[in-house]
């Protein structure tokens, strides 16, 4: 089955190449992207599986031109997208894996009519050939997505939409898959803690980047397992 793995923030792309030392980094017009030999140690298990990661690029222009890309030009029967995310307190907890079900948008502001724009960019995700039980723990919940940081005054109403965790790319990459009916798969562990009274990791961004390391050494020693339970 060809797979597509996307990684869109530079900390988490950074986090990843060390990885695979012996990739042959290639070039498309959105990013750095290279081929997984099968047999690369972290991935071992996933024989059969031909994976070509992609640096997606952070936020929702760059995610969208990036899915849209792959989708035209490698036709993947499955597109797994990994990284991190911002946990709403007394909700989710730090390191939680976030396996994301919905997506909604947060940053559109219409003042002209009353369309509700944001409705028509959320996105639900068919998992059903996902089976069960998941190959790892996993929340299965909704992620909030804007350009832009979580704004601790937003908390309040995107927990009444059901969100649990915000970030900057997941609402893109849903929703073009959605119109294409691509197979998506979006894996995002929290890194941060947002409340009301603010964000860990705001004014300190040391703290991101090394979470969002551990995070994503976890995620890709995951993938093998995740890619085992899909049905094809």
């Amino acid at each position: 089955m060809k797979t597509v793995i996307l990684i869109s923030a530079i900390a988490e792309w950074n986090a990843v190449k060390p990885m695979f030392p012996d990739a042959k980094i290639e070039y498309f017009p959105y990013g750095e992207c290279f081929d997984l030999t099968l047999g690369t140690p972290a991935l071992s298990e996933a024989e059969g599986w031909n994976l070509k990661l992609f640096h997606s690029g952070w936020g929702k222009i760059a995610s969208a031109a990036t899915m849209q890309y792959v989708i035209d030009n490698y036709l993947p029967d499955l597109i797994v997208n990994l990284g991190t995310c911002g946990g709403f307190e007394e909700v989710v907890n730090q390191g939680d894996i976030i396996l994301v079900d919905q997506t909604y948008v947060y940053d559109i502001v219409e003042l002209m009519g009353d369309l509700d724009i944001a409705t028509y960019y959320a996105s639900s995700l068919d998992l059903s050939w996902l089976a069960e039980p998941y190959p790892h723990p996993a929340r299965r919940g909704m992620i909030a997505s804007a350009d832009s940081d979580l704004p601790p005054d937003k908390i309040s109403f995107l927990k009444g939409k059901g969100a649990i965790a915000a970030d900057w790319e997941s609402a893109a990459l849903a929703w073009v898959a959605q119109k294409n009916n691509a197979r998506l798969l979006i894996l995002r562990g929290v890194s941060d803690m947002v409340s009301e009274d603010g964000g860990e990791a705001y004014n300190n961004i040391e703290v991101f980047n090394e979470r969002a390391k551990g995070i994503m050494e976890r995620l890709i020693g995951q993938l093998p397992d995740w890619l085992n339970t899909v049905r094809l």
